[in-house]
């Protein structure tokens, strides 16, 4: 909400304009939820981990952003709360911090069952439900393969109707311009051009590393291995196979957008290019305001000017690294 989230390495920082106008900017160490394992480092398992992991760090972000918007009925229940408190000055303290600790453990159970729910939902509305109705068919003798081919269009129709309904909603477009000024800063120094306002907002806000790319690919991805299943005799075993085969799906998608973002290579970009378009649909232009958040979380993180000395010769900030 009203913010960016930018991550670099082995840190992430969350730039939130909050309601006062100020821009507050958190670091974290981003630790993956699978640890050190090492087999989650390699092809289509590391897919899989990055998948996770950005669930996990994507609803943290949501919640802290979400923190600076409470309303005002918000702050006259806790106002309420206050009065609650009984004792001495350190009892109150006490007992405040106690509370805290409790709040803290209920935020964290939340956090646990959103994510959960969204994973659920997702597999539900855009892995199994489009085969249970594309299966419909069968009472008119189409064959497996037929279902299969009609599953493909249902998917993809729902994927696409879903990503029209919420490009229309009006705080998702808010969201959906500080999207595109995610990807106006890392565009404008991808191109060698110095941080600014005036310089991202020159810039694309398509990029090739996107979620959303990735999520279609999601879709394109499991619609191919879905025809594994044409031969699988038992309709219960056709679903399981479908939920049992997303983290190759997620795993597989991940490798191409990994692939997009190093090369140029002409297949490459015209495999690359229906994810392009299709976030012409979840980014929107920003205004400078959402320029300034989405700079500051990305300073945080990351040193952009040594990245243009390093891969584009910038002389100009040579000074400033030998004053370092």
């Amino acid at each position: 909400m009203e913010g960016i989230m930018m991550r670099n390495g082995g840190k992430y920082a969350v730039g939130v304009r909050k309601p006062d106008q100020e821009i507050e900017v958190k670091v974290e160490d981003y630790r993956s939820v699978f640890g050190n394992l090492k087999l989650m480092k390699l092809p289509i398992f590391r897919g899989v981990a990055s998948f996770v992991d950005s669930l996990v760090i994507g609803t943290k972000c949501l919640m802290y952003s979400a923190s600076f918007f409470d309303d005002e009925e918000e702050e006259a229940e806790r106002e309420k709360k206050k009065k609650k408190y009984t004792g001495s000055e350190e009892e109150i303290l006490r007992q405040m911090e106690d509370d805290k600790k409790k709040q803290e453990k209920r935020d964290q159970m939340l956090l646990n069952v959103t994510m959960v729910f969204s994973v659920i939902l997702a597999v539900v509305l855009f892995m199994v439900l489009p085969y249970l109705i594309a299966s419909l068919l069968r009472k008119l003798d189409v064959s497996e393969f037929g279902v299969t081919v009609a599953e493909a269009i249902v998917k993809m129709g729902l994927f696409l109707g879903y990503m029209l309904l919420i490009s229309r909603m009006k705080d998702i477009q808010r969201t959906f311009m500080y999207h595109g000024a995610e990807h106006k800063c890392i565009n404008c120094i991808e191109n060698g051009l110095e941080l600014n306002v005036e310089n991202v907002m020159k810039s694309s806000r398509q990029h090739k590393r996107c979620g959303t790319s990735f999520l279609l690919l999601v879709m394109v991805v499991s619609v191919l291995m879905h025809f594994v299943f044409v031969l699988v005799p038992v309709l219960w075993m056709r679903v399981v196979g479908r939920i049992l085969l997303i983290p190759v799906v997620a795993g597989v998608a991940f490798e191409f957008i990994r692939l997009a973002g190093k090369s140029e290579h002409p297949l490459v970009c015209a495999i690359s290019k229906p994810g392009l378009a299709l976030q012409k649909l979840t980014t929107r232009e920003p205004d400078e305001s959402m320029v300034e958040v989405a700079i500051a979380a990305v300073e945080a993180v990351f040193d952009w000017k040594n990245y243009l000395r390093e891969n584009f010769g910038h002389k100009e900030f040579e000074s400033e690294r030998e004053a370092q």
